[in-house]
């Protein structure tokens, strides 16, 4: 049984400072681990066997390939952590395999989609330009909502237009900005930013009303409105516009490896789901336009 609270407290400092995961990756890791310690207060048992019976009762009520994949994961670093530090003589996760999550196409919005999402701020207000620059560098380059989030005055440049963030691992990378994006994060900073500026502001690029910086649950309620107003009619987080901004590019041509690059991913395994999307969207457009289809 996983013993006091204090060794997964250990773990999860363990996981900031020496893997650097994000603080996000290490809150679902402390509420995976609460919730595989409330089973074993349930069910006495070997750890092996327990963490089985674990895996079992997740299947059995309906939790996804994704979600149970993600909870072993979590229980094989937190077991080779004991065992590293020699905390347990036998890791009961050994040869466990996960199982293989679904792959899953995510929901991805068409050209005149981002158009109309983009363009709903009324930018005839402080708020509504600041709304617009941010969707469209959102759009324009594909970053995290966290990255975005995060991003600093510091952070971006004209000539070449690009934007340099802090991706996942504390990773750093540049990606190329459009023009139009440029244009609108300009109109931000010099007629709309000095205006939201507080104490609590730093150098942080967007910031709220009350001069805080934005928020990533803040960010994500902004896009469900201004989606609800462009009338799309889809599952629409920030994230689908990182969806977007990669399907987009490999339909226009890019490099996969290009896109890889831009979006941060480490694996370009991970990248290659767009390319399944973008062969799931032309589908219907072979079918209804080729003679032989």
């Amino acid at each position: 049984m996983i013993g006091v609270s204090r060794v997964v407290d250990d773990f999860l400092d363990f996981l900031e400072f020496e893997r650097h995961l994000s603080a996000n990756t290490r809150l679902s890791y402390g509420r995976d681990l609460a919730d595989f310690t409330k089973f074993q207060v349930a069910h006495p048992g070997q750890p092996r066997e327990q963490i089985l019976a674990y895996m079992d009762e997740l299947k059995r009520s309906g939790r996804s390939q994704a979600t149970r994949a993600r909870r072993l994961s979590c229980l094989k670093g937190f077991y080779a952590y004991l065992e590293r530090e020699e905390l347990i003589r036998v890791n009961p996760t050994v040869n466990l395999d996960a199982p293989r999550p679904e792959r899953r196409l995510p929901a991805v919005l068409s050209l005149g989609e981002v158009v109309r999402l983009i363009e709903s701020p009324d930018v005839l207000t402080p708020v509504g330009m600041r709304d617009r620059a941010m969707l469209e560098l959102i759009y324009a380059t594909g970053l995290r909502v966290s990255e975005l989030c995060h991003l600093t005055i510091n952070d971006w440049w004209n000539e070449p237009a690009r934007i340099r963030c802090i991706g996942k691992g504390s990773k750093e990378r540049y990606v190329p900005m459009g023009r139009t994006a440029l244009t609108w994060l300009n109109q931000y900073l010099e007629r709309v930013r000095p205006g939201l500026v507080s104490k609590k502001s730093g150098d942080w690029l967007f910031l709220s009303r009350r001069g805080a910086p934005i928020s990533r649950q803040g960010f994500w309620k902004l896009v469900k409105k201004y989606g609800v107003q462009a009338g799309i009619d889809k599952t629409l987080t920030p994230h689908t516009m990182r969806h977007s901004f990669a399907t987009h590019l490999l339909e226009n041509g890019a490099d996969l490896r290009a896109v890889q690059e831009m979006l941060g991913h480490q694996d370009i395994s991970t990248t290659q789901i767009y390319t399944h999307v973008s062969r799931a969207r032309f589908r219907p457009v072979y079918d209804q336009s080729h003679p032989r289809a």
